[in-house]
């Protein structure tokens, strides 16, 4: 039997103000309760499967990447119910762009309209919001209200969610590599004494806790390029749903899978 609990006890103050909990979901559904040592801290959320869900339906592909802003917030709500502390949202990759240059400029478009439309609601949340990603061939536009919305919610506590936007694991590990050098060959940082703290401190979010949780609807199977530093011990789940279809009760659902996995870390139990 799964016990419920009142998701108000959930929210809490931020940077001295007063927040609003979550809406509850339509269903009337609720988080489970778990103790706070078995939530994920950090869930990594691959939004997988729009094109796909559009296509089943004779729609344009970019109908389901319309359809997934709804699902986003919806997902945040169920972190703040449930107690995750930090979701990062993978909304466009390095690799993304070999897509269609039709496809490349709707989710362009889209990323920079979405963080516009939805920044006054997650300020109300409580959410601070922050961007991952490289600045080099993203829209000025897009990184003009990334930073609006960073500016805005810097002092927020309830949650993190951090956008990843233009984002590749791969090139956020040679972005931090080229600067240690840089650093090195400038007489700034001791060869010897670079370690594996010291590359975190030169990814994009050095604060960033790692990812307890990588989850991934749609059906595949991979993680795609996604935070593979911040990921190596990340417990992975994957589910069928595709993410139009996803809510907050499938993040539910994916923190319950977590909660029983046996996490060692290397070592032994």
């Amino acid at each position: 039997m799964i016990l419920r609990r009142d998701s108000s006890s959930r929210t809490a103050p931020s940077a001295g103000r007063a927040v609003r909990p979550p809406s509850p979901h339509p269903s009337g559904a609720r988080p489970p309760q778990l103790p706070p040592e078995f939530v994920p801290n950090h869930v990594a959320l691959v939004m997988d499967g729009n094109g796909r869900w559009a296509q089943e339906r004779g729609l344009p592909r970019t109908a389901g990447h319309e359809r997934g802003e709804a699902v986003l917030m919806d997902t945040v709500e169920g972190c703040i119910e449930i107690g995750v502390k930090w979701l990062s949202a993978y909304a466009f990759s390095t690799e993304n762009w070999k897509r269609s240059p039709d496809e490349v400029r709707f989710l362009m478009g889209f990323n920079r309209d979405v963080i516009r439309r939805r920044r006054d609601q997650m300020h109300e949340l409580g959410v601070r919001v922050r961007w991952a990603g490289r600045r080099p061939r993203l829209w000025r536009s897009v990184i003009n209200e990334l930073e609006v919305a960073q500016e805005l919610t810097k002092d927020n506590t309830v949650m993190t969610l951090t956008m990843c936007v233009n984002y590749g694991g791969r090139a956020e590990i040679a972005d931090a590599a080229r600067e240690i050098a840089r650093r090195v060959a400038a007489g700034e940082l001791d060869p010897e004494r670079v370690d594996e703290a010291t590359v975190a401190r030169f990814l994009d979010e050095p604060d960033m806790p790692d990812v307890d949780l990588l989850l991934r609807p749609s059906g595949e199977l991979r993680s795609s390029n996604f935070l593979i530093w911040q990921a190596a011990y990340a417990e992975f789940v994957f589910q069928q749903t595709l993410f139009p279809d996803f809510d907050r009760r499938n993040l539910w659902e994916a923190c319950l899978a977590y909660a029983q996995r046996d996490r060692r870390f290397g070592g032994v139990k």
